[in-house]
């Protein structure tokens, strides 16, 4: 099955404000995920969330995103990438 990695405009915005290893290491990590056999297996469902949001943890860093099934591609939507202190508020 194939899987596409697609990033928000806040993501983007999340990403740019970062220090430029950690934002590089947070990419290849996604990178390899995207890249396995079934991404969702290291991801967690978020609870409590008006969308069916899910989550990557990299480190002290938290990737949401949320899942399009269509068809024989799924598409993984990158919301936003913040420190785990600041990723749930607001969300």
């Amino acid at each position: 099955m194939k899987y596409k990695l697609f990033y928000t405009l806040k993501a983007k915005k999340d990403l740019a404000h970062l220090n430029k290893k950690i934002a590089n290491r947070i990419l290849d990590k996604l990178d390899s995920f995207i890249e396995s056999d079934n991404p969702l297996s290291r991801a967690k469902k978020l609870i409590n969330n008006k969308q069916e949001a899910y989550r990557f943890r990299i480190g002290d860093y938290r990737a949401i995103f949320d899942i399009d099934n269509s068809g024989k591609i799924i598409i993984f939507l990158i919301l936003r990438i913040k420190h785990r202190k600041e990723v749930y508020k607001n969300f």
